[in-house]
């Protein structure tokens, strides 16, 4: 685990961790720009650039006191602004029906992943990292299920590949799916929505099939990501019932004042777009900080049993969201 943050260190100590930072979240968002990929998120690419750096520079001890600013204080940041990404309308205009058949894909995937991974002997918090990811969005679910979860570093690193592994997987598999299992271009966007692991996943399968598929994929995992708030906020009422101290996880809080915001006042395209753009930024600058605090070695140490588990986790939220969609959608 990094080390904290700490108010007591000058502003000036935190400038090359930040700079370090801000280069490589550049460098992934050029890259993901560059080459059109929604294989792979500029979330994860800073990520996998962060630790390469480590891997194979290292990390002078200046950066710390910044990268510990980008790990914790940016990542927040970067959730309350995800929040402008969603409106009150967006979130109900899937019906009754259909947004219970998301919440009960959620609500079975993030369990179920849990049970099998004390199945699997993985260490819980990987396994409900894991569970996270599958269950809600990709990489924001898993860093911000962290700040309760508190596993390690390399915990969410590995999370954070076996997601966009059978998230991407799965972005190619979805387009070749829909004619075998006689899906409409409306129920297939739901299915892609309610399943994929990341927005640019979901996006990416759903608009292959036309402009209908897509919008519906879009909005039913908008309707996903708005989960990510109650799950956090339920997962730490549960670790101060265990009597462990989890912090109070507040900017859920934000994250859920910016889509009230964003719902009752008519803020400007170019301003919600510039805020998108800006989380985009300081989330993949906190993963890159999270990537130059990973050890490889590590990860080699936890063998091959997380990936079995989300790979049954990404079977399964496949499943589970496509029965539940043609009973209660």
């Amino acid at each position: 685990m990094s080390q904290p943050f700490s108010l007591s260190r000058p502003p000036s100590s935190h400038m090359p961790g930040l700079f370090l930072s801000l280069m490589l979240a550049g460098a992934a968002l050029a890259l993901s720009g560059a080459l059109g990929l929604a294989l792979l998120s500029p979330l994860i690419l800073a990520l996998g650039l962060g630790m390469a750096g480590r891997a194979l520079l290292g990390v002078v001890e200046a950066a710390e006191p910044g990268l510990c600013v980008a790990r914790q204080q940016l990542l927040r940041a970067a959730i309350i602004l995800l929040g402008f990404r969603l409106t009150l309308g967006e979130v109900t205009s899937l019906g009754v029906g259909v947004a219970l058949a998301v919440a009960a894909t959620l609500a079975a995937t993030f369990l179920l992943t849990r049970v099998m991974g004390r199945w699997l002997g993985v260490p819980a918090p990987l396994a409900e990292l894991i569970a996270a990811g599958s269950a809600v969005c990709g990489a924001s679910a898993i860093v911000a299920c962290n700040t309760v979860t508190r596993g390690r570093d390399e915990d969410v690193a590995y999370a954070m590949a076996c997601v966009a592994l059978f998230g991407s997987l799965g972005m190619l598999a979805c387009p070749l799916l829909a004619g075998p299992l006689g899906l409409d271009p409306r129920a297939y966007g739901l299915w892609t929505g309610a399943s994929l692991h990341e927005v640019a996943q979901v996006m990416g399968a759903g608009f292959a099939l036309g402009d209908e598929a897509g919008a519906a994929a879009t909005v039913a995992k908008l309707f996903r990501v708005a989960l990510l708030a109650p799950l956090v906020l339920m997962l730490g009422a549960g670790r101060r019932s265990e009597g462990a101290r989890p912090p109070l996880p507040w900017f859920v809080l934000g994250f859920l004042a910016a889509m009230v915001v964003n719902s009752l006042l008519p803020l400007p395209a170019a301003l919600l777009e510039g805020l998108a753009r800006f989380s985009t930024v300081l989330m993949a600058m906190a993963l890159a900080a999270l990537g130059l605090g990973t050890d490889l070695g590590q990860l080699r140490r936890r063998g091959l049993r997380p990936l079995v588990l989300a790979g049954l986790a990404a079977l399964f939220v496949s499943g589970f969201s496509l029965l539940a969609l043609q009973v209660l959608g």
